[in-house]
């Protein structure tokens, strides 16, 4: 048996209803779509712990400075103090004891008293005593004080303690630039006491080497060191 034709009036209702579901399908696929976007896809799902930081980049070490080579500096030698001595080539094993004090005003001449003793058990033949020429310029040294009297004729003699006043180069030894006094002689255990007469020349202070011989070999002093004395003259 046939189903029944439906009737007319129903036909136009058939119609809306597929026309309402038309919308409803329409919704129902666009959500399943959009469901299908944000689900996770299958798989092992990505672990955090898994992506690594960025390498931070590493410093890099500065080069250690070179230490750099200080070249040491020659020692330079002490210049000479002005109006300085060398010392003889020989030198006497004698010892004496020396002292040397100047009496000489700032303004004016004076004196310079020399005292000598023998620390040796046996006799110097010529003491001699040496400071250099150049002296001069400032404190002209004498043995004696020139006078009318001495130098003229039949005059009293020109005798005197002092055996030789030269100033070098000399006959016996004696070096250029200096001025050596014989003085003499010096007994064993003696003490000679030696006045040189002093004329200044110019004003000021001046320092200068005094030293104390055994003819041309330098006397030692207490302590062993070459008899050498460094005067002061205000």
């Amino acid at each position: 048996m046939t189903d029944p034709m439906p009737s007319p009036a129903a036909q136009p209702w058939a119609a809306g209803a597929r026309r309402s579901l038309a919308p409803a399908a329409t919704a129902l696929v666009v959500a399943l779509a959009l469901a299908a976007c944000v689900s996770t896809p299958s798989g092992s799902p990505v672990s955090t712990s898994s992506v690594s930081a960025s390498a931070t980049p590493e410093s890099t070490p500065e080069p250690t400075p070179q230490a750099t080579a200080i070249e040491t500096a020659e020692p330079t030698a002490t210049p000479e103090p002005p109006l300085s001595l060398d010392l003889p080539a020989d030198a006497d094993p004698r010892r004496v004891a020396v002292t040397v004090a100047p009496e000489v005003p700032v303004d004016g001449d004076g004196r310079i008293v020399v005292t000598v003793t023998s620390l040796s058990d046996e006799r110097i033949t010529e003491l001699v005593l040496r400071w250099p020429t150049t002296l001069r310029e400032t404190l002209f040294l004498a043995p004696f004080e020139p006078s009318q009297q001495r130098i003229a004729d039949g005059g009293p003699p020109l005798w005197q303690e002092w055996t030789k006043w030269v100033e070098g180069p000399g006959e016996r030894g004696e070096p250029a630039g200096t001025t050596s006094l014989g003085w003499g002689p010096l007994d064993a255990g003696a003490t000679l006491t030696i006045p040189i007469l002093v004329t200044r020349n110019a004003a000021g202070p001046v320092d200068f080497d005094f030293q104390v011989l055994a003819g041309e070999a330098i006397l030692g002093l207490e302590d062993g060191t070459p008899a050498e004395l460094r005067v002061q003259v205000p």
